[in-house]
């Protein structure tokens, strides 16, 4: 892996701008990014839009390999999970355009969610080294999960996700309910293992979660992966979870634990599938482990003390 810039040095002033024009804003907002981008001083080497997300992390790849220093990528967090790879490793930062519905990474980094806040993060911010996730060989840049949720990302119209955002998951959740079976969970961290009755799983590398704070001790500086369980067998249960956690409520981590460590094997039975950062893409039995210090990301400049 090459040596990282330091924390503290400034972003590049070049770059190429990426965006998945498939996602919620993202072909509205396309040339205005661009307009934005190009007068606050950002100078665009190259820019897509790209319509068919598959291609989104090639366009990535191919821009890494020719030697940009920075890649700008809008979209949501699968849009970011799917191209951080490419990064990994490389003298290259990651611009980030929250473009999606929970807009999780963006929420974490403290980059504002409108477009103009963001392109200032990018053009006037700094750089931060990073932790990633992994699930396997995959790496993310927010969180995974296991149980409900899956079923939701997986199966959720997109146009009740287009026009309603976080609520579209929501209303979506409770449909999904309907037949859904607690499982069990085993969790080993190598020392020891940890069984019990689960309805979800979080795997997180930061605190957001489908736009909501789930915890309070994960961050992506922290050199640890964060698994937080929905414990017990009961519907009502995870149901109150999610509110509680919504709402901020004192009690809202009363039906959950968390585990906190570099890797955990995790299985569960029956198997269940993975999301990861919204997109189904694996399934258990599988490892969740932490890449500490894995890409520097651009934030913007006046949180800088606070990640120093």
């Amino acid at each position: 892996m090459e040596t990282k810039s330091p924390t503290s040095a400034s972003l590049p002033r070049e770059a190429v701008l990426i965006v998945n024009v498939h996602s919620r804003r993202g072909e509205a907002l396309y040339q205005e990014a661009r307009r934005l981008l190009e007068q606050a001083g950002v100078r665009l080497i190259a820019a897509h839009a790209v319509k068919e997300p598959d291609r989104l992390q090639e366009t990535v790849r191919r821009a890494v390999a020719e030697g940009a220093p920075m890649v700008i990528v809008g979209g949501g967090d699968g849009s970011l999970s799917g191209t951080v790879d490419e990064l990994v490793g490389k003298d290259c930062v990651f611009g980030v355009l929250p473009l999606g519905t929970a807009n999780s990474f963006a929420r974490t980094l403290g980059i504002p969610l409108d477009l103009e806040g963001a392109v200032k993060a990018i053009a006037s911010g700094r750089r931060r080294r990073i932790d990633l996730g992994m699930i396997d060989q995959d790496y993310f840049v927010n969180a995974a999960s296991l149980g409900l949720s899956p079923m939701i990302g997986q199966t959720v119209p997109h146009k009740l996700k287009r026009y309603l955002g976080r609520i579209g998951y929501l209303l979506w959740a409770v449909k999904c309910s309907v037949g859904f079976r607690a499982f069990r969970l085993v969790l080993d961290d190598g020392t020891g293992e940890k069984r019990l009755w689960s309805t979800e799983v979080r795997i997180l590398n930061g605190p957001y979660h489908g736009g909501v704070e789930l915890s309070d001790h994960a961050d992506v500086d922290t050199g640890e992966i964060v698994v937080q369980a929905v414990v017990g067998r009961s519907h009502a249960r995870l149901a109150w979870d999610w509110y509680a956690k919504f709402f901020k409520l004192r009690d809202r981590d009363a039906h959950t634990q968390e585990f906190r460590g570099n890797s955990f094997r995790i299985e569960t039975v029956p198997p269940q599938r993975i999301s990861i950062d919204g997109e189904v893409l694996a399934r258990t039995p599988a490892i969740a482990r932490i890449a500490a210090g894995a890409v520097d990301v651009a934030v913007p400049a006046e949180l800088q003390s606070a990640f120093s």
